[in-house]
C-alpha cells in the first residue's frame, strides 16, 4: 500500500495547481480544455472524421437501406411464393397419405386372401418323386422329373418340387424387375405366380376401386335409414359408452361428419351481430326466425343465428337476436367460412379495406369504392 508522508507530497503526487476547499479537503483544478467539456462527458479527445468519410456516410447509409429494401423484398417474394406452392403441394400430400392408408389397412389385407385362396387351389407341389414320375435324363436336368404331362423342378430349398413354367415365370420377371429377390420356396414362387398371373396391380386397382366404391355406396344407401339407421345410432352409443376411446371416436366422427354429410347447409345469410358482447362485431350464419313465444315477448322479429368458432367452425354457439341488431354482409356462405377457417386472415374482395398513402395529406381509406380520410374515420369511430 502506498503510504503519502506529508501533505506536500501529495501535491506532488497529483500534480498541478492545489488548495483546501471550505471543507478542508484538496481540490485539484480543472485544466483548460477540462472545463470547456461537461462533467459528465469524456475528456479523452475522439478521432477526427476525415472528409472522405464524411462524403461516404450517406451513400453507406443508401446502400445499407437498399440491401435491407431487397432483402425484405426477396422474404416476401418467398412468403408468396410458400403461398402458391404450398395449398397444392398440401392437398397432394393429403390424398397420397390417405390413399396409403386405404392401401396399407384394405387393399393388401384383401389382395393377400384372395392371394392365399388361389394358391391355396392351384398350388401344386410334391415333397418327393411320385412312383409314376419320369426321371430327366442330360445335362442339367438333375432332379427334374415329368408327371402328368408337366415338368417339376426343386425349389431353391430343396424341400419340394413344383412345376417348371411357375418357376421360369417367377425368374422371368425378376429380369424385367431388377432389384427383386427371387423367392426361396417352393409356396413363395407360388405366391408371386400367381400375383403376376392372375393379380398384375394394372388389373386390381381398377376392380378394387370398382368394388370400393360400390360397397360404399350400398352401405350408404342400407344405413341411410330404417334399421340401418337405427344400428348406426346403436353403434356409436355403444362406442361413446367406452373410456377413452370415446374421446377418440367422437372427435373423427364429427370431423368426418362435417366433411363427407352432404345434406345442404341450411344457413340463409351472414350477417354481423354485437356478440358476446356490445361492442364486438362477430360473424354469424342465420338458420331461422326463431321461436315465436320470444318474438312476441321482445316485441318485435327475432332471428336465430349460430356463432361460430374459430377456425373450426363445426361448433359454435346458437343464439337469438332482433332483427334490428343484425347487419346483412355481402358475403357468401364460402366467403364467411374461409373467413372464419383462416381466423379473419382471409378476408373477400368487396370487404377489403386498403390504406393509400399520399405526401403531405392523412391516410385515405377506400372502403366500398369511395375514399375516407383516416382523421374522418378515427373521428367517426
Amino acid at each position: 500500500m502506498l503510504q503519502l508522508r506529508s501533505r506536500e507530497e501529495w501535491f506532488e503526487r497529483i500534480g498541478g495547481e492545489t488548495r483546501l476547499n471550505d471543507a478542508g479537503c484538496i481540490r485539484r483544478p480543472f485544466a483548460a480544455n477540462e472545463m470547456s467539456q461537461p462533467p459528465n462527458s469524456d475528456p479523452s479527445p475522439r478521432p477526427e472524421t476525415s472528409s472522405s468519410e464524411t462524403a461516404s456516410g450517406p451513400s453507406g447509409a443508401a446502400r445499407r437501406s437498399s440491401a435491407s429494401a431487397s432483402g425484405g423484398s426477396g422474404r416476401r417474394a418467398v412468403l408468396r411464393g410458400l403461398g402458391v406452392v404450398l395449398p397444392p403441394l398440401l392437398t397432394i400430400v393429403v390424398l397420397i397419405w390417405a390413399w396409403n392408408a386405404i392401401e396399407n389397412y384394405v387393399l393388401v389385407p384383401v389382395e393377400s386372401g384372395i392371394r392365399r385362396a388361389l394358391v391355396w387351389q392351384l398350388a401344386t407341389t410334391y415333397t418327393d418323386v411320385p412312383e409314376d414320375a419320369i426321371l430327366s435324363d442330360g445335362p442339367g436336368s438333375r432332379n427334374r422329373f415329368t408327371y402328368q404331362g408337366e415338368v417339376f423342378v426343386p425349389a431353391p430349398s430343396g424341400q419340394r418340387y413344383l412345376p417348371d413354367y411357375v418357376v421360369a415365370r417367377v425368374n422371368a420377371s425378376v429380369d424385367d424387375w431388377p432389384g427383386t429377390e427371387l423367392p426361396k420356396t417352393a409356396n413363395a414362387y407360388w405366391h408371386r405366380y400367381v400375383q403376376l398371373r392372375y393379380m398384375p396391380r394394372s388389373v386390381v386397382l381398377p376392380v378394387f376401386l370398382i368394388v370400393f366404391l360400390t360397397l360404399l355406396y350400398f352401405v350408404g344407401r342400407v344405413f341411410a335409414g330404417g334399421i340401418g339407421r337405427w344400428f348406426v345410432t346403436t353403434f356409436d352409443a355403444a362406442i361413446l359408452r367406452i373410456p377413452i376411446v370415446n374421446k377418440v371416436y367422437g372427435s373423427v366422427k364429427q370431423i368426418t361428419d362435417f366433411a363427407f354429410d352432404d345434406r345442404p347447409i341450411e344457413f340463409n345469410r351472414v350477417v354481423a351481430i354485437q356478440y358476446p358482447r356490445e361492442g364486438i362485431w362477430s360473424l354469424g350464419f342465420v338458420t331461422g326466425n326463431s321461436m315465436r313465444e320470444i318474438s312476441e315477448a321482445a316485441g318485435e322479429p327475432m332471428l336465430s343465428v349460430l356463432m361460430p368458432t374459430s377456425p373450426m367452425p363445426m361448433t359454435g354457439f346458437t343464439v337469438t337476436v332482433r332483427r334490428s341488431e343484425a347487419i346483412d354482409l355481402d358475403l357468401t356462405i364460402d366467403d364467411a367460412l374461409q373467413f372464419i377457417v383462416s381466423c379473419g386472415v382471409v378476408v373477400p374482395p368487396q370487404q377489403r379495406i386498403v390504406a393509400k398513402h399520399a405526401e403531405g395529406r392523412p391516410p385515405v381509406l377506400m372502403i366500398g369504392g369511395s375514399e375516407t380520410a383516416g382523421s374522418e374515420v378515427a373521428a367517426g369511430s
